[in-house]
């Protein structure tokens, strides 16, 4: 079924820009403040386009004034969110931001879809003249609940909860361009069983009920946007009088560097605030009085998730916002999985554009209230506050300033269905651990060298499973950006429920499958000692930010913090396996997954190699070296020395 919070109709347009040419139907595509908003009854209808030159349109009427005055502005709801990731049920328990002392934390249980849709509908009554969007990677690296079924859980969810449009991000593409297709216009997944890890909800799947946005992604094989370089929804503010908002979809023009050469196969990123500088004028000829840009990249800050003072802003996006035309005054952002609200443009060189993100995995949303100039149909004034979604799995421990939510029930029928189905495998047991295993102390910009007791252990259980090969390698290297979660002493801050009877210290398989939810394939290959060394440079050379690679046991080195960036920081003679230093002119046999064995996030080096082998799926290893090694107890990380 397609759910019927939208009304489809479909139409095309030919875009006017240089990112775009041809015509065709058939392609396939801290604290803040609030403005007041009327509680008047309010009706919507969408249109969506079908092919991927074209633009979506909606529309949504309510009334501006709760006088019989004609009304000189209107205040229309954003309510946006990012990186939700497919975390359909609660990820556990989360440091925020202490509301009786800014400068402490507390542990608030947060996120779930059923508590996320009751949140949304609270922003929606708020104000009839109301939008949901997103900023990219609603899917992808999801749990077991989500991730068993192709993660249709999350796109009916999130159709359900009333998503209108949203970003690609670049894990929408880590089962490539077919299966992301698949996902917004519907069918049973290829090669899966119906009813059973495809289309369980009445033998079918509709698809996704929001239309991605991607201006920047083009399909080479059509010179056309993969979707919809943009939406426009129309806002019925009485009297006749209409405005309307373009909101832009951008994903991070470097996803091709962050994803299987096989997911973003035949597709060109391009710049980001090319892309959309490049749509204004379009834009504005279709009477679009406010832009909007829905990115997938972002920042991060020294501060508490809803401080406006955004301070310390820092990384990749702030380089696009100082490109972007002064017609765009608001970016919703992702990626980073940080959550700031930023009114000033901090870190910019102009400091015109607002900008603001929403964490990760359904634990935050964005209210934003732009108010517009009827007559001009300019923004006025933009006021937003991040919202903490807090359920009600465990104690809430500042109820007054973090209201705990109550379900959806709804969304918590379509979510216990999934976990039903799925609970066999992700509540089965796999080892046990005497302490939380997590990244912390690994961050370079905090102090640390990049190693963590999860990296390492990680890193062991690829190299204990590279024993069983014909030519059993020598040395492991994990890349950070593949460990997604923490394991847990206790289940609560897992997110696992008591009724999966789950005691303190077990890891279960579904924890376990969080940390590694990518099903890379480990491979080993033959490098030179020469060849290892540049992997190592590779950690700054070509990075916008150090990525420091996880190592197995025996293998060591260390790392200069003083010398510059852009080079190697590695000092040289430092690198040694078993105490022995690294010979450069020698071969090494040495482990790693998929992903960087082909180049993933910067490691060029690795394509080199020779001698290849593929071994089993990263988190096939990981669960045999927990239940080969149980109980584990966290060490002091001693393989990355960091000196300045």
């Amino acid at each position: 079924m397609r759910f019927n919070h939208l009304a489809v109709t479909l139409f095309s347009v030919c875009a006017a820009s240089g990112l775009l040419s041809g015509c065709d139907d058939n392609n396939n595509g801290g604290s803040s403040s609030s403005s007041g908003s009327s509680s008047s009854s309010s009706s919507s209808s969408s249109s969506s386009s079908s092919g991927a030159s074209s633009s979506g349109s909606s529309s949504s009427s309510g009334s501006s004034s709760s006088s019989g005055a004609a009304a000189t502005s209107a205040t229309v709801r954003v309510i946006a969110f990012n990186d939700f990731h497919g975390y359909i049920d609660s990820p556990g328990t989360v440091s925020v931001t202490d509301p009786a002392n800014p400068a402490k934390t507390i542990k608030e249980p947060l996120g779930g879809a059923a508590y996320f849709s009751t949140l949304v509908k609270q922003l929606k009554a708020d104000n009839p003249l109301n939008v949901v969007v997103g900023a990219g990677d609603m899917v992808g690296a999801s749990p077991l609940d989500s991730a068993l079924f192709h993660d249709e859980p999350t796109i009916q969810a999130l159709s359900q909860i009333g998503l209108e449009f949203s970003s690609v991000g670049n894990h929408e593409f880590d089962k490539g361009q077919a299966e992301l297709l698949r996902k917004q216009n519907g069918g049973c997944y290829n090669g899966g069983t119906v009813g059973g890890d495809t289309c369980l909800v009445n033998g079918s799947f509709a698809g996704a009920g929001w239309k991605y946005l991607a201006a920047n992604v083009i399909d080479n094989t059509t010179g056309k946007t993969l979707f919809p370089p943009y939406a426009i929804k129309q806002f019925d503010v009485g009297n006749g009088q209409k405005l309307s908002i373009g909101f832009i979809g951008l994903v991070l023009k470097e996803t091709p560097t962050l994803v299987t050469a096989s997911g973003v196969a035949n597709l060109t990123f391009t710049d980001e605030a090319a892309a959309a500088n490049a749509l204004i004028p379009e834009l504005q000829g279709k009477g679009v009085n406010a832009i909007v840009v829905l990115i997938h990249q972002g920042i991060y800050t020294s501060v508490g998730f809803n401080d406006h003072s955004c301070a310390g802003a820092n990384s990749e996006l702030l380089g696009i916002l100082d490109k972007l035309d002064p017609a765009i005054p608001l970016v919703i952002s992702g990626h980073t999985h940080w959550s700031y609200i930023c009114p000033q443009g901090q870190g910019t060189a102009a400091g015109k554009v607002f900008y603001t993100s929403a964490g990760k995995y359904g634990e935050y949303l964005t209210a934003l209230d732009l108010t517009l100039d009827i007559a001009s149909g300019k923004i006025t004034g933009i006021a937003a506050d991040n919202k903490l979604v807090v359920n009600d799995k465990a104690a809430n421990p500042a109820p007054t300033a973090y209201p705990t939510l109550s379900p959806d029930a709804a969304i918590a029928a379509l979510v216990n269905q999934y976990d039903s189905a799925s609970a066999p495998l992700v509540d089965k047991v796999v080892g046990t651990v005497t302490a939380d295993f997590n990244t912390s102390g690994a961050s370079v910009s905090s102090g640390g060298a990049g190693e963590s007791p999860l990296g390492d252990i990680i890193a062991d259980s690829q190299l204990t499973a590279a024993q069983a090969d014909p030519s059993p390698a020598v040395i492991a290297f994990m890349n950070p950006g593949g460990i997604r979660n923490s394991l847990f002493f206790n289940p609560a801050s897992a997110g696992i429920p008591a009724s999966a009877n789950i005691q303190n210290g077990q890891i279960t398989y579904g924890e376990a499958y969080n940390v590694e939810p990518f099903g890379d394939i480990l491979t080993d290959l033959d490098l030179s000692g020469q060849q290892i060394y540049t992997i190592l440079g590779q950690q700054w050379v070509g990075q916008t930010s150090p990525k420091i690679l996880e190592v197995s046991k025996g293998f060591t080195y260390t790392w200069d913090n003083s010398l510059p960036d852009g080079v190697t920081k590695v000092v040289d003679g430092s690198v040694k396996l078993n105490g022995v230093a690294i010979d450069k002119t020698k071969t090494y046999r040495v482990e790693a997954n998929n992903f960087i064995a082909g180049g993933g996030d910067g490691f060029t080096a690795f394509t080199g190699g020779k001698n290849l082998y593929t071994g089993p799926v990263d988190v096939d290893a990981f669960t045999a070296y927990l239940k080969a090694n149980s109980p584990l107890t966290p060490a002091a990380p001693s393989r990355i020395t960091r000196l300045h």
